[in-house]
């Protein structure tokens, strides 16, 4: 799915400035990075707000379309009011079809109700990551990356290295040893508290 929305050059900076834009229906933003200046702009909130709940717009090259030129780039950072469905700020940086972007994409977890750890054991699957650094080129950029439970026993975890990483995908790893993704955890109870009393 390919999303492109507009955006318009804005001259006025400043609180005030963006106070007054977001009473008229409109979210302040930058467009940077490319070796080009930044420019300041806006966007339309109604339309920015819909797109923000697709969880692929998170992660997908999109296109701004300032004025009439387009501008590939990739959402960076979004504010919200701290209380109301409000967006405040959004930043964007553009992309080069030739440069690797850093980045997170979302997890996405599969099959857990078939592994071993769930259906024979009844363990709770706990999800210690929900999305990865990666780093690629834009054309390679996934919107997801799958994570299969199906083999995962009680007890056992699923490590970043035992991860299916679509072609030119590179994970970004800070610190050192192999983050778990997700485990299963076992659910005491059942036997052992039948096993007691007969004891």
């Amino acid at each position: 799915m390919a999303f492109t929305f507009a955006a318009t050059k804005r001259e006025e900076q400043g609180t005030g400035a963006s106070r007054r834009l977001r009473r008229a229906g409109s979210i302040p933003g930058i467009i940077y990075g490319g070796n080009q200046p930044v420019i300041n702009v806006t966007f339309d909130h109604n339309e920015l707000f819909h797109l923000l709940r697709n969880e692929k717009f998170h992660s997908s090259v999109v296109t701004a379309d300032v004025e009439g030129s387009k501008e590939a780039v990739i959402l960076r950072a979004t504010q919200w009011h701290p209380f109301k469905q409000q967006v405040l700020h959004l930043d964007f940086q553009r992309v080069a079809a030739d440069q690797k972007l850093h980045t997170k994409v979302p997890l996405h977890f599969v099959n857990a109700e078939v592994s071993p750890g769930v259906k024979l054991d009844g363990g709770i699957v706990s999800h210690v990551l929900t999305e990865l650094d990666i780093s690629c080129l834009p054309a390679n950029l996934p919107e997801f990356i799958e994570v299969d439970l199906k083999d995962l026993a009680s007890g056992h975890s699923v490590h970043v290295s035992q991860l299916k990483l679509p072609a030119g995908v590179e994970v970004v790893h800070h610190g050192e040893g192999d983050p778990v993704v997700a485990t299963i955890l076992q659910v005491r109870g059942g036997g052992e508290a039948e096993a007691t009393p007969a004891a």
